[in-house]
């Protein structure tokens, strides 16, 4: 019995973003999950998109002539992005949740979460996440900044705590008025 081959996305490095052509496997998971974004033709992928792809064995990345490893990438990505990992850690449980999860730099935050069968374009996101390690610290002060973003952006927030052994703790912060 002859094994199927499985068709990866074939993808390039470019330092802050991984690209590939709107084609195959790679419009397939943008039209069913949305991974990705769509611009002129082609497909560009955050960090924490790729290496999903990459570990699930459905992107194959290359930066010149050289396919990435896993572990490579990871080092490319945290010379990138420092809090690269926390950030990995928090996009990966929610997209095994069955969350749409997209950047959210214009909100300032990390990520801005759809609800289960929504996607982007179809109504807003519901969370915005800010991912934090369990060592970091807080102040009060950046507290409050990020409540009031999530508020006048008419979104929930969510903290996103990391663990020693990369598994997350959820925790909604809501206004209420007494």
């Amino acid at each position: 019995m002859a094994k199927k081959k499985v068709t990866k996305i074939k993808a390039t490095f470019g330092r802050e973003r991984v690209t590939a052509d709107a084609e195959g496997l790679a419009k397939e998971l943008y039209d069913q999950s949305r991974f990705g974004e769509l611009k002129e033709g082609k497909i560009q992928y955050s960090l924490v998109e790729a290496l999903l792809l990459l570990e699930k064995e459905k992107m194959e990345i290359k930066e010149g002539r050289k396919k990435l490893k896993v572990e490579t990438f990871i080092e490319k990505a945290r010379e990138v992005e420092p809090k690269f990992w926390v950030r990995y850690c928090v996009f990966r449980d929610m997209r095994q949740r069955g969350y749409i999860v997209k950047t959210a730099l214009k909100f300032g935050a990390d990520f801005r979460i759809y609800d289960r069968g929504v996607k982007p374009g179809e109504d807003h996101a519901k969370w915005i996440v800010y991912p934090v390690h369990e060592t970091e610290n807080m102040t009060m002060y950046e507290f409050a900044a990020k409540n009031r973003v999530a508020h006048s952006t008419k979104k929930r927030l969510l903290l996103a705590i990391v663990d020693e052994e990369n598994e997350c703790i959820y925790y909604e912060i809501k206004w209420v008025r007494p």
